[in-house]
């Protein structure tokens, strides 16, 4: 009799080795998981970057602009409803033609691609956005009227800003926009949702150096305009006539003080409420607005 309880407790004994196995076992996958989840993490922080290289763009007018642009896509998602839509069927044809691939999803995948985004039944996978050079910028601009109008965005970091400028800009009627290569927001999807098509039919120039190409500006015969918070002549009362750049500044700091130097006259737009300063893109457009007020006018007072 004694002998099988002992028996129980060496079974209980052998039984609970392979657990004390099982659970060193276990440690050893946590430790080396622990390892190994940096390496995880580093991908998961860099895969941002890689999502705006991508450029996806999405919603009916910002696709529906780039199909009838003839943008390069690289991949479309849409629906079928949407797709043999009579503004999407010839152009979505066209596409696929052109290498295009074409993908007829549900509603739910759009919303896994776009996450969650208000995409209207269809997105876009766009080629990387093609920059143009400061000089093919300044011959455009002058080949389409003598007294254009480029904007310079100054350190603009906030792709939902830089993207309602631009489309202000040419909704108003401006020739193009510099922005620099550094510490500024690029072309990214964010920016073409926000401009809603604008990009199609306004260039844009990348520069490294930025102070240099508003001397290049300069010696084109155009004139800088910076805008200033506060220290600059108030915006109705300076005279924008003959080629004109104005330069926006960034969103907190306004224009660098070498960017200041860099202006033949700074402007600034009088409040009178007791918020500080406007935001860039508001301001921006209220100066571009100002600048074509004044330009049709004196074509009204011309045509009398």
């Amino acid at each position: 009799m004694p002998n099988k309880p002992r028996k129980t407790k060496t079974n209980d004994e052998t039984s609970s080795r392979p657990i004390l196995k099982i659970k060193t076992k276990r440690i050893v996958p946590k430790s080396t998981a622990e390892r190994s989840s940096p390496k995880l993490s580093r991908p998961s922080v860099s895969s941002k970057p890689k999502e705006e290289d991508t450029d996806l763009i999405y919603g009916r007018y910002p696709v529906l602009s780039a199909l009838e642009n003839q943008r390069r896509l690289n991949r479309i998602w849409i629906t079928s409803r949407l797709r043999y839509d009579s503004r999407f069927h010839s152009l979505v044809s066209q596409a696929k033609d052109n290498g295009t691939l074409i993908d007829e999803v549900e509603p739910k995948r759009l919303d896994q691609i776009t996450e969650q985004a208000n995409h209207q039944g269809v997105a876009a996978q766009i080629a990387p956005y093609d920059y143009v050079e400061l000089d093919e910028l300044i011959a455009q601009a002058k080949s389409v009227t003598d007294a254009p109008v480029i904007v310079v965005a100054d350190s603009i970091t906030d792709p939902h800003n830089l993207g309602a400028i631009i489309r202000s800009a040419e909704a108003i009627g401006a020739q193009g926009l510099v922005i620099p290569q550094r510490r500024a927001s690029g072309i990214t999807s964010t920016v073409m949702k926000v401009a809603a098509g604008a990009l199609e039919n306004f260039p844009v120039s990348r520069v490294v150096n930025l102070n240099r190409a508003l001397e290049q500006l300069k010696g084109a015969g155009f004139w800088i305009h910076g805008t200033a918070a506060s220290s600059g002549k108030p915006l109705h009362t300076v005279n924008f006539s003959g080629a004109i750049v104005l330069v926006v500044g960034s969103e907190g700091e306004g224009l660098s003080m070498l960017t200041q130097r860099s202006c033949d006259v700074l402007v600034s737009i009088p409040i009178t409420g007791k918020t500080p300063s406007l935001n860039a893109s508001v301001a921006a457009g209220i100066a571009l607005y100002e600048i074509y007020r004044q330009r049709w006018i004196n074509t009204l007072y011309l045509n009398k």
